[in-house]
């Protein structure tokens, strides 16, 4: 059986930060960022290779920072999400920038991942040491089933505003649903959300939620191509400049169609990121704890 790759889901990294990856504020002495800390753990768990997928507009400053970083420890392959690769027939507005979701990003990385079982996760994300022990132990147990961690809502909130989440229903341990909920705020019994009749819901502490912490078997890109291709044209019809295909949406309609199994693995690990600006010094403290505690060395890549 092939070693599973991990897949880094980074070509919305410019945008995000300012429009180049230098933009992204350190987390550690050292100059690290949160992608750091991903790899690192990954590499733990058994990891051999990652790839990053990135836009070409941030190669150079992404090679030069993370790239230099971690490839002497792991090796390092990229693929490129570019607005330029559509489907025969499908164009674009002259005026969209913004990146075609994570459904075509992880499409972008076919030829890479090359039929080998792999790992998803977002770069700005912090998941967690056990997330990759699950993922690595998961895609070499030699099932043909795919897997979510699950991550606990109270888990994965920020203080300084509201998050989006994938509201996971779980069935004897496979994902039978998954919702995504935008907005959602930490409340005194959990935390809720306005829905789009303007109702405030309510989600109680306890709930499975879906950080983009994903394993999958490459059976998996034929059923991601088909929804992509299935839908895109009606999609930039409807929001030329925006529509994105988001991988939970497309993994949750192969699930209704009966054409994917997912796995929910559980764990309780924290998840942190920088949501907001003011997220960074929690970040940053949740970090020195971590290392007085053991689970990574005062320097990350030695």
């Amino acid at each position: 059986m092939q070693k599973p790759v991990l897949c880094i889901l980074a070509a919305g990294m410019g945008s995000r930060y300012g429009g180049g990856i230098k933009q992204m504020d350190p987390i550690d002495s050292e100059g690290c960022f949160i992608i750091d800390y991903s790899v690192y753990d990954a590499m733990r768990a058994g990891f051999e290779e990652v790839v990053f997928i990135i836009k070409h507009a941030i190669e150079a400053d992404f090679k030069a920072t993370i790239g230099a970083r971690v490839s002497p420890h792991i090796k390092v392959s990229y693929a490129f999400q570019e607005l330029s690769m559509l489907p025969e027939g499908i164009t674009l507005s002259p005026d969209r920038v913004k990146p075609l979701g994570t459904t075509h990003a992880l499409l972008s990385a076919e030829e890479t991942v090359a039929g080998r079982p792999f790992a998803v996760i977002n770069a700005d994300d912090y998941y967690g040491p056990e997330a990759f022990r699950l993922l690595y132990g998961f895609l070499t147990n030699g099932s043909d089933d795919h897997i979510a961690v699950g991550y606990l809502l109270e888990n994965t909130l920020t203080d300084h505003g509201a998050v989006n989440r994938g509201e996971c229903i779980v069935e004897d341990g496979f994902l039978a649903h998954i919702s995504e909920r935008i907005g959602i705020r930490k409340s005194a019994e959990g935390a809720e959300y306005v829905n789009g009749a303007g109702d405030t819901v309510f989600m109680p502490r306890g709930t499975t939620v879906s950080m983009n912490c994903w394993g999958f078997r490459p059976s998996l890109f034929p059923l991601l191509r088909e929804r992509f291709e299935k839908n895109l044209a009606a999609g930039l019809a409807e929001n030329p400049l925006k529509y994105e295909d988001l991988l939970p949406n497309a993994v949750c309609e192969a699930i209704l169609a009966g054409k994917a199994r997912v796995q929910v693995q559980p764990t309780k690990e924290s998840w942190f990121g920088v949501t907001y600006q003011e997220d960074k010094p929690k970040v940053m403290e949740s970090i020195r704890r971590l290392k007085a505690a053991g689970v990574y060395g005062d320097k990350l890549w030695r």
